[in-house]
């Protein structure tokens, strides 16, 4: 009994406080659920104030804005209204305007009218006009337009040529003045040393007896001499001295050292001939490569063919009217840098150009093409510029000039070889250079008769009055210039005259 007692009371306490903490969490939920609708009440509230406050809010907005647009309604009237006026006063311009544009339309249709009417009466007055004054001149339309045709291109030529005549003169002033100032600046600065133009040389003998070894048993020296150097050698009566022939300069100098040491050395047979020819021979051939570099040193000129200065070199040997060709290509050089420098042209160009354009002339082997031709192919085998080909091939006007250092080479060259006293000429040349000269003025019509004068320089013209009137007597000088610049090679310029006279001889008896 006592047992179970003692086991109620604690399960007793137990379900006492489980009801009370129920009794207090119930007690506790009610208290929540009636704050929470307290709150939900006061939030409904709250709400529908909010509500209303912005429902006021709206209708006071929705008021302004409807009387905003109200306001910019009336503007936007106003101003159509003004725009309306305005396009009401400008119809009214155009209107008027058309009506005016018509009135003018149809005045001026009325005067158009009246026009046509004036043009048809002045045709029908110019027809009969026409037809008296054929009948009154004895020609017709065609035929008096065809008279005066003529007579305004006579006038005209006349007037054209007057004016040619007129600046041609004013240019040659001034031309004549710049290429004088050039001309003289250039050629005061040169004044090189002329040597003879000859095809043999003479070799000095102690004394007839040595002729005598020269020619050798039965004619072997002098064999072997000519067969290893290519030359005539010539021994006749002239006392102590033999005459070596050859148009080849370099073979020609070869054999006058040889045949020179020989004499010295006084022992002559066929070994010691070949011995001595090619020892000269190298010597020469040094001496070419050496003369080349020289020229090119002198003038500053790089990045040359070797092939290129040992032909440069020879032409120390070689001589043209007398003039080496060796200094006048260096002179020709030199003058063609003056001159590149004067007209604003490439210099370096020009002074290679001008170098190399007589290249052709050293050329160890014949051909049938001129020396101009020939040394723009061996420029071209030796790497040379296109343009310094073109200035070499036309130096002599074989071909056109590409570029301005062509034609200073060739101005150059003309300068070089013009100078007095640069070269010579045989007396056979020169009288056929005069003989062509004349030959070819006399063959133009109205030409009586023609002299070369002071050496070729000049051409006197005697024209026939009746042929060739004064305005044509320009043309025909200029047709003449133009053929013998053609026909002819010369160094310099020739002056043309032209003499057009009317004599009358009359007699008293």
């Amino acid at each position: 009994m006592n047992v179970v007692l003692f086991v109620s009371l604690p399960v007793a306490g137990i379900v006492l406080g489980w009801i009370i903490r129920w009794l207090y969490a119930k007690f506790q939920l009610s208290s929540a659920e009636q704050k929470a609708e307290r709150v939900k009440q006061d939030a409904l509230k709250e709400a529908e104030a909010q509500k209303k406050e912005y429902l006021l809010e709206t209708k006071d907005q929705l008021l302004r804005e409807r009387q905003q647009q109200e306001r910019e309604n009336r503007e936007r009237r106003k101003e159509i209204q003004v725009y309306e006026a305005r396009v009401a006063k400008k119809e009214e311009l155009v209107d008027k305007r058309n009506s005016e544009m018509d009135k003018k339309e149809q005045e001026f249709a009325e005067r158009e009218n009246s026009m046509v009417k004036r043009e048809q009466q002045i045709a029908t007055q110019e027809e009969t006009y026409r037809r008296e004054l054929e009948r009154i001149s004895g020609l017709s339309a065609q035929e008096a337009k065809d008279l005066i045709i003529k007579n305004l291109e006579n006038d005209a030529r006349h007037d054209a040529q007057a004016l040619l005549n007129k600046i041609e003169q004013e240019a040659q002033l001034t031309a004549d003045k710049k290429a004088q100032k050039i001309l003289v600046e250039t050629i005061q600065r040169l004044a090189t040393e002329v040597t003879s133009d000859v095809t043999v040389a003479t070799v000095s003998l102690p004394s007839d007896e040595m002729k005598g070894r020269i020619i050798g048993r039965e004619g072997r020296n002098i064999r072997a001499l000519e067969t290893l150097t290519g030359v005539d050698i010539i021994i006749d009566d002239t006392p102590e001295a033999v005459v070596i022939s050859c148009f080849d300069p370099v073979r020609k100098e070869i054999a006058k050292q040889a045949l020179e040491r020989l004499v010295t050395d006084g022992r002559i047979h066929p070994a010691r001939i070949e011995e001595i020819v090619q020892k000269v021979t190298r010597e020469v051939q040094q001496k070419i490569y050496e003369e080349g570099e020289k020229a090119l040193f002198d003038l500053g000129i790089h990045n040359m063919n070797q092939d290129g200065v040992r032909a440069l070199g020879r032409l120390y040997f070689r001589t043209s009217y007398g003039q080496n060709v060796l200094t006048h290509s260096k002179e020709v050089a030199e003058i063609a840098t003056l001159i590149a420098g004067e007209v604003g042209a490439n210099r370096e160009l020009a002074k290679r150009a001008a170098l190399l354009h007589d290249i052709g002339k050293g050329a160890e082997n014949d051909s049938d093409k001129n020396h101009a031709e020939v040394g723009a192919e061996m420029a071209r085998k030796f790497g040379e510029d296109q343009k310094v080909i073109n200035a070499i091939a036309a130096h002599h006007q074989d071909c056109e000039p590409a570029t301005l250092e062509a034609v200073i080479v060739q101005i150059a060259d003309a300068i070089s070889a013009a100078r007095p006293g640069a070269r010579k000429e045989t007396a056979d040349n020169y009288v056929k250079r005069l003989e062509n000269l004349e030959e070819i003025a006399e063959k133009f019509q109205g030409v009586e008769k023609a002299y070369a004068i002071q050496a070729g320089r000049e051409l006197r013209i005697l024209v026939n009055n009746e042929k060739i009137p004064d305005g044509e007597v320009k043309e025909l000088a200029q047709k003449i210039a133009k053929q013998i610049e053609t026909d002819l090679r010369y160094p310099g310029r020739i002056k043309l005259t032209m003499i057009r006279e009317t004599r009358i001889v009359e007699y008293a008896r």
